[in-house]
């Protein structure tokens, strides 16, 4: 049986994915610091709600509050043996929302990294990270997931590692990898070896991509490099709303609704697929990502220069790739920040 998403991309040339998941938490009290998670919990209807917004918003994709549901990122709250429930119940609360749309919306389980980093220069072994990640996709699964969505990784080592467990789950998945440190990951990937790794993979994601980094005109740039390699595969696009700044003790990400909805656009003109937001990315984001999306009309590919017109500049003058090394650059950057 096909799964959720892999029909969905049989009957459409674009998808929505959803928008921020920290970044609407942090505004419904969530205190930085605190495990998301827990709220699964603790505030399921807040849970709902986070969904929902997606889901009215007119998404076809909304990703589970499970981010950091592995047992590595859950320690640090002492909640290391609550893996399967906290991912159970986030894929539970999420299919009780996308079942009462009315139309088919795909429950994506979300996975991040486990915050260790892999051997031989940090202590998190193969195994061990194997051993991590199923445990967290079988609660996922438990719960109703449709697919696993694998998100914001920066080593390859841990991206193969997901997707050894995903296979041993028998699920279906995604997976982006966060292009943040001069168009690379921070461990130095750039979008061509990871279109290369993917491709490589005995158990490939229905769809890859980037997501978070700085802002949307790099994410963009990215995106424009995994396309330059002619995979077929769907190009994933989730590019936060603006860049960060810090103001009164807290972090703002300066992307209106207006410039989210010239990002979609220009993503899937830009060769992606599947089109979200990241950090910053509210509902009103996406209504008018989505409202651009079935109303533009499909352009050609938009140039560097054409993307730093509409967006802003780079922060990079390269994305480690070296067919850009004229990018138009921008002073003000960010760092990313999962949102």
């Amino acid at each position: 049986m096909a799964d959720a998403l892999s029909k969905l991309l049989e009957t459409r040339d674009w998808l929505m994915a959803d928008g921020a998941t920290g970044t609407n938490l942090f505004n419904m009290g969530l205190s930085s610091g605190d495990a998301p998670e827990l709220w699964n919990v603790d505030q399921p209807e807040k849970i709902r709600t986070l969904y929902s917004y997606a889901v009215n918003a007119g998404s076809d994709i909304f990703l589970t509050n499970t981010f950091g549901g592995n047992a590595s990122r859950l320690k640090l709250h002492d909640a290391q043996d609550r893996v399967r429930e906290l991912n159970r119940i986030g894929a539970e609360l999420g299919r009780e929302v996308a079942d009462a749309s009315g139309r088919t919306v795909v429950v994506a389980g979300s996975v991040g990294p486990t915050g260790d980093i892999m051997a031989p220069m940090g202590s998190l072994t193969h195994e061990l990270a194997v051993e991590m990640f199923h445990e967290q996709a079988e609660g996922l699964k438990e719960g109703g997931a449709d697919i696993l969505w694998l998100e914001t990784i920066s080593a390859p080592e841990e991206y193969k590692a997901a997707a050894e467990a995903f296979a041993m789950a028998g699920m279906p998945w995604c997976g982006t990898m966060s292009f943040d440190t001069a168009g690379r990951t921070m461990m130095g990937v750039t979008s061509e070896a990871m279109v290369s790794m993917v491709e490589k993979l005995p158990n490939p994601p229905l769809a890859y991509g980037a997501n978070c980094g700085v802002g949307a005109a790099d994410l963009l740039r990215t995106v424009l490099g995994f396309a330059a390699q002619g995979v077929e595969r769907p190009i994933i696009a989730k590019g936060n709303a603006g860049i960060p700044k810090y103001e009164d003790g807290h972090i703002h990400y300066d992307g209106t609704p207006e410039l989210m909805a010239d990002y979609a656009v220009m993503a899937r003109d830009c060769g992606a697929t599947v089109i979200g937001g990241c950090c910053g990315t509210m509902p009103e984001h996406l209504g008018k990502m989505r409202e651009a999306l079935e109303t533009r009309p499909r352009g050609p590919r938009p140039t560097l220069d054409t993307i730093a017109a509409t967006l802003g500049g780079f922060s990079s003058a390269t994305d480690g790739t070296g067919d850009d090394a004229d990018a138009p650059k921008r002073s003000r950057g960010g760092r990313r920040r999962r949102g």
